[in-house]
Parts: C-alpha cells; sequence; structure tokens
C-alpha cells in the first residue's frame, strides 16, 4: 500500500479540538491525559505544588505516575502508565543540548519505577504543541496512532491497521504521511518501539528526528527498562507530534539575550577544543572504545575482564571512519555538540532487510560494547548491523548486549548446550549466533523470546530447570533490581559500583559516572570523600532530566582552564552557565545550592515510591558480585599480580602460598565488606536510614514532607 492508501485506512476513535496558548517562562502549565480502554481525551491543569516541588521532565513524570497508578499496579496493568515529559529548558535553541526528555512507567523488567532520556524532537514538540507532559493510560483493542496536531491543534486517536511495526519504515511512513512537504517533514516527530517488543521485557522506545542536510528520518532512543513494551502492550503503534515550525523564542523566556550569550560562549569552547578533548564532532561518545580499553573498563566476555588485544579492531578512529563526517549531527535545532553520528548507506546482510542500505543511527559507546566486545566479538560490522536492528526491533542495546554476555558464559560453563537454545551455539566470539539471536527476537521465535526477558527472569528460568548453580549464575548475571548493567567494568572503583547498584532505576551511567575521580585519578578516597561524590553527581545529574537537558554538553568539553578550578570534576563554569539559563528562561532566583534541592526531593520521591512499590531499601542496593571482583579463577589469575598486591597492602592478607580459591575468598571478604561500608556512609550523607529509607527530618528539611511520603515512610524510620 501507498502512504495515502494508509492513511485512508485509518479509522478516527476519538478527537478532541483544544485551545493553544503561548507558552510562558519555558511552562504551558497544562498537561494531556489519555486513556485508551475508553478512549478518554482531557487536558489538565498542573497544579503550582507540582510545579514547584517537581519541575518538569522527570519530577513530572514520576508525580503523575504516583498519581495514576496504586502500589500494586503490574507493568501491563491497564492503568499502568506511560509518561512522557520534558521541562522548563527543554526546547530552546540557543544553548546546545537542550532537547531532552523523559519518559516513566511502572517497568516490566524492575516492577518498579522507571525513567529513561532520549533525545530527538518529540519532547519539545509536545510542549510547542501545548502540554509540559503526556500522559497514557489504558489499552487499545486494536494498534492505534495518537496524534498531536499542534498546527490545528487537534488530539485523535486513530486506527493503524496497515502501517509497518519496524520504527526505521514507520518513522519514515508517518513523517511523510502527516507532513505537507518536504519542509514540513522537520516539523513531524514520532514515538515508536518495533517488532521485537511485541516479544520481550526489554522493548525501547524511538524518538524520530528529520535530519534535513541528509533528508532522512533518524531515531535517537529511550532505550532502558522496557518501556517500549508497555507501549506495544497497550497497542500503540506510534504517537506523532506536529508544530508549525521552531522560531527563536518558543519558550518565551525571560532574559534571552543571557541565554544567548552563554550559548555563544559554550560554541566557542566545542570549535576550539572539542577536536583536542572529546573529539564528539567526529566520533560521538564511540571515542571512549579505546579510552576504556587502555584503563582496563571495556567490558569484555561478560565483564570478566576490561580490556582486549583485539579492542584496536572498534577503535575510536575506526569508528570515525566509519561515520559520515562533514555534516552537523545534532538531535536538537541549535546543539553544537553534534554527537549523534550515523552512518549512512549501510548494506545490510542479514535479517528481513538484507540487501538493502540504510542508515545507523550510531553505534554509541554504550552500543560498541554491548553489542561487540562483552560478547567477545570485534568486528565493527557485526556491531553496525546489530545496532542497526536492535533500533527497528525496538530493543535496547545495553540490555541486551548485558543478556548476550550473560548468555555466552552460560553457553562455555554448561548451563546452556546447543539443545537448550535451540541449535545456537553461543560460545564468545560467535557472531553468527549472536545475529541469529536477535532476528529470532525479532520475529517472536526460538530461543531469542526466552533471551528477550532479561538477566534476571533468566537467572530464574535455568536454576527451575536444573540448568546451573543459582549461586554462580546470581555472581555473574549482571543485573540490579531487574536491569542490566550499562558497559562499565566496575571492579576496581568502589564509587562505580555505589553509582551503579545503588540507583533508584537499576544500573545505569547516566545518574553517576564517577570511575576516573575514583580508579583513575584517585580524587575520592575515603568513604566519606566517595559518599559526597554518590550524593552530588546523582543529584546534579537528576536535574537535568527535571528541565530538559543533556548531560553531555556539562563535562564532555570543558573550558581550557577547568583544571584550575577548586572542583575541576564539576566543571563549574558549565554549571554556572546552566544556573544563568535556568534564571533567565524562568525568571526564579536560583543557585547551584537550589539545583541540588530541586533534585533532591525529585530523587527522594522516587526513592519512596520504589518503597511505595514494594522495593525502595537496603537489600535492594546489592550487587552481583562480578560488579565488585573476580568470580572465576581464570579471572582472577588474568590480573593475580593486582590482586595479590591489594590482598597484601589493603587486606593484610598474605598471598604467598595461598591456592587461587583461597585469595579469591579473602578479596571476596574484602570487597563485599567494603561495598557494605560504602552503603552505610552513602545512606547517611543522603539523609537515609541504615535501611536506605529517608528521614522524616530529611524530607522536612527539603520541604518534600507530603502526607502520603510521611505516612510511607514513618514506619521505616530507626
Amino acid at each position: 500500500m501507498n502512504i495515502a492508501e494508509i492513511k485512508n485506512s485509518h479509522q478516527t476513535l476519538k478527537s478532541l479540538d483544544y485551545t493553544w496558548k503561548e507558552l510562558e517562562r519555558g511552562y504551558t502549565d497544562k498537561t494531556l491525559h489519555i486513556n485508551l480502554s475508553n478512549l478518554e481525551i482531557t487536558e489538565k491543569v498542573v497544579p503550582a505544588i507540582m510545579k514547584e516541588k517537581f519541575i518538569g521532565g522527570k519530577g513530572y513524570g514520576l508525580r503523575l505516575l504516583w498519581n495514576g497508578t496504586l502500589p500494586q499496579t503490574k507493568w501491563n496493568d491497564p492503568e499502568n502508565e506511560i509518561v512522557i515529559a520534558s521541562g522548563p529548558i527543554a526546547g530552546i535553541t540557543q544553548y546546545s543540548g537542550t532537547g531532552k526528555s523523559i519518559c516513566v512507567t511502572i517497568s516490566p523488567q524492575t516492577d518498579s519505577v522507571m525513567d529513561s532520556n532520549v533525545g530527538g524532537y518529540f519532547g519539545p514538540f509536545l510542549k510547542f504543541a501545548g502540554y509540559d507532559a503526556i500522559e497514557i493510560q489504558g489499552k487499545s483493542e486494536k494498534d492505534v496512532i495518537i496524534f498531536i496536531d499542534g498546527v490545528n491543534h487537534r488530539i485523535e486517536i486513530v486506527t493503524a491497521p496497515n502501517e509497518p511495526a519496524d520504527s526505521h519504515l514507520l518513522a519514515e511512513v508517518l513523517t511523510e504521511m502527516y507532513a505537507d512537504d518536504e519542509k514540513d517533514k522537520r516539523n513531524i516527530a514520532v514515538v515508536s518501539a518495533g517488532s521485537a517488543a511485541d516479544f520481550s521485557l526489554i522493548g525501547m522506545l524511538n524518538f524520530s528526528f528529520y535530519d534535513a542536510k541528509r533528508k532522512k528520518v533518524r531515531l535517537k532512543q529511550a532505550g532502558r527498562g522496557g518501556i517500549g513494551t508497555v507501549l506495544r502492550d497497550k497497542k500503540i503503534k506510534a504517537i506523532v507530534a506536529k508544530i508549525p515550525g521552531v522560531k527563536g523564542n518558543l519558550n518565551n523566556v525571560v532574559d534571552l539575550k543571557a541565554i544567548m550569550e552563554r550559548g555563544q560562549r559554550f560554541n566557542r569552547e566545542m570549535r576550539e577544543l572539542d577536536d583536542k578533548q572529546a573529539e564528539m564532532r567526529t566520533k560521538g561518545t564511540a571515542h571512549l572504545t579505546n579510552v576504556m580499553n587502555d584503563y582496563d573498563l571495556l567490558p569484555v566476555h561478560n565483564f570478566k575482564f576490561g580490556n582486549h588485544p583485539e579492542a584496536d579492531k572498534i577503535h575510536g578512529e575506526v569508528w570515525k571512519s566509519k561515520f559520515t563526517q562533514g555534516i552537523p549531527d545534532g538531535c536538537w535545532i541549535g546543539c553544537n555538540m553534534a554527537c549523534a553520528k550515523g552512518i549512512d548507506d549501510y548494506l545490510l546482510r542479514t535479517g528481513p532487510y538484507k540487501g538493502q542500505t540504510v542508515i545507523v543511527d550510531g553505534p554509541e559507546y554504550e552500543t560498541t560494547s554491548s553489542l561487540g566486545s562483552i560478547a567477545g566479538i570485534f568486528n565493527p560490522d557485526f556491531t553496525i548491523e546489530a545496532n542497526f536492528y536492535c533500533d527497528t526491533y525496538g530493543i535496547c542495546t545495553i540490555s541486551w548486549g548485558t543478556i548476550l554476555g550473560f548468555l555466552m558464559e552460560c553457553y562455555e560453563n554448561g548451563i546452556l548446550n546447543e539443545k537448550r537454545t535451540g541449535g545456537l551455539k553461543l560460545d564468545f566470539g560467535n557472531a553468527d549466533a549472536a545475529m541469529e539471536l536477535l532476528h529470532q527476537l525479532g520475529r517472536g521465535e526460538g530461543f531469542g523470546v526466552t533471551a528477550g526477558q532479561g538477566v534476571r527472569a533468566l537467572k530464574k528460568i535455568f536454576g527451575e530447570k536444573g540448568w546451573g548453580d543459582p549461586k554462580f549464575m546470581q555472581d555473574i548475571g549482571m543485573e540490579n533490581k531487574g536491569l542490566e548493567y550499562s558497559q562499565y567494568v566496575s571492579k576496581e572503583s568502589l564509587a562505580q559500583q555505589g553509582g551503579y547498584a545503588m540507583t533508584n532505576k537499576g544500573p545505569q551511567h547516566d545518574e553517576a559516572w564517577l570511575i576516573f575521580m575514583d580508579m583513575v585519578n584517585n580524587q575520592i578516597p575515603t568513604f566519606e570523600a566517595k559518599a559526597e561524590a554518590l550524593h552530588y553527581f546523582p543529584m546534579f545529574r537528576t536535574w537535568f532530566g527535571l528541565v530538559g537537558l543533556c548531560k553531555l554538553p556539562w563535562n564532555d568539553v570543558e573550558p581550557e582552564n577547568n583544571h584550575e578550578t577548586a572542583e575541576p570534576a564539576k566543571v563549574p563554569e558549565h554549571v554556572d552557565n546552566y544556573v544563568t539559563i535556568y534564571k533567565a528562561v524562568t525568571g526564579k532566583d536560583f543557585d547551584k545550592k537550589e539545583m541540588i534541592r530541586q533534585s533532591e526531593r525529585v530523587y527522594n520521591f522516587q526513592r519512596i515510591f520504589n518503597l511505595r512499590r514494594g522495593y525502595g531499601v537496603r537489600k535492594w542496593d546489592a550487587q552481583p558480585y562480578r560488579a565488585a571482583g573476580p568470580v572465576t579463577k581464570e579471572e582472577y589469575e588474568s590480573r593475580a599480580e593486582r590482586y595479590d598486591k591489594q590482598l597484601l597492602e589493603l587486606v593484610g592478607y598474605d598471598p604467598s602460598g595461598k591456592s587461587t580459591e583461597e585469595k579469591m575468598a579473602a578479596t571476596r571478604a574484602y570487597r563485599e565488606n567494603r561495598y557494605e561500608q560504602l552503603l552505610d556512609a552513602v545512606y547517611n550523607r543522603r539523609g537515609w536510614t541504615k535501611n536506605g529509607v529517608p528521614k522524616i527530618a530529611h524530607l522536612k528539611n527539603l520541604g518534600m514532607d507530603l502526607p502520603e511520603l510521611i505516612e510511607l515512610i514513618t514506619p521505616h524510620q530507626e
């Protein structure tokens, strides 16, 4: 069918005409609520207390999800919500990295609150169309498209019986369908999942943006926690937003001049410093691959090792040679970081699109390792092709890679075999089997569907079948709270272990990435220093998700004199930029202390939300031992000199004459004890009990002592 025929097959199930008004200081002060079960479309006015306490973005998402669900709501219950929100800064075009939005839901993987940040155009477009957030509940009986028409100010729910399922095609079809002409394509944004999201718990959301230079639709991902699975469970094929266009001051800010001045300053840094710092404009985050290998931090063979002799095959220079150069690769208008790299005209060799040439968005660093080194595969073409298929099928590359590493280690330890995998030889380095596993999930077939349930479920499945030792699988299964680890080896950084396992949603590097501060530069040697870092940096990064910012412009390029400042890890000049911009957008009194307090309010709210869900206490912050130390004899002996030296100098245990097993036991006891001490120190700094529950006095100090929160935490006080 051609696009006109596809559109003619739509049936309008419900529509609502709404009154649009200009934004005021970054806000519309309205949210959009859609219930697909009864086809109800309503507008909600944002209460003043919600705006004051929750700010926007992640805060709005959490508050709306709390109000819309019950403590016992399951991910696939109709009342579960998907909430998408940006924030007051989102959508300005005078400073880099202002196109982010946050997606929130009850996760299929964790059974608790999931948030995932994403670029692309939808978040700002939603706001420009008239809404600070969209909140979707219920389930449709048929596949539907939700269309937010910010031109004619109309919301429509229409059936979508004939659109393609996979995201790269669906986004192209819908962009062309809803655009008036070629130029208007830049005013369309599409949210979708993909075929594999129907069969797995790790489905992700793709957010589109139209690349006017390439004349192609491109995708950015809200990858974590299975939000795409929730989208497809609700039978949403896509959410589409259309606006008349982007112009200079749609946020209607208080002081545009101040924002422009800071934006020009940052753009100058990018022009002058990027090529000798992070090379974001030419390599994106893939510049990290060889850096991580050099510092023994690149996950190899399911996080057993931190480097590999073949890692040069996936060096940052290799990715630079693959990426199209000389095109401004920003995923939001006005972003000069240009890190959304792409590989044009890539010829696919496998799968349903074999023989077609496509644009591949990325790979970013996380994908170069998750679809590569973690599986012992050092073939850029495998990574590129798997990256494309994960995106279009709607599968989180981070979760899929960590699942793949776990399965391969299980295979090599006899927990899996060809009979159990349906004929797949899932040994490390087997790219063909890994690709077939991905395509099986895309088709909803075979062992691929089993793999798509995630590491936590796989440990349970394999244990119940009697295939392997549950304790060993627990040690090597790189998940916490049900979410797979992102791609950094944390064994030698106690702070990063906490930065992963103490996260509210599960181990994701966007909350606290402290490896270099801790392991390489030794800037936080004591428990108190680590606790301070694990207080400040998660709160600081949380703030980005409240207001609609990307974290990369914060510290991936730094002012030339940053090393001379008192706290270079915080990049104080850039922090001051954000303070200035927030004040210039909203007109509110604001400083860097209030920035952290805003985040603390929302961060503690999310912790208590986890408690409401039956989690949110100390035992859920436990980590798999592979995150902290060597699980296997091979693993210990590969770094024997390092571990033996640590036993002698740090533990006071003489390894001379001891067996590897004895040394491993002593190492484990020491490292597990250190982690427990870290939990104590961080909880104390965050104002929490020893069981990890916020204290009443701390909430009162933050001005977050809402009655429903006090009621929940009162039984958990010391």
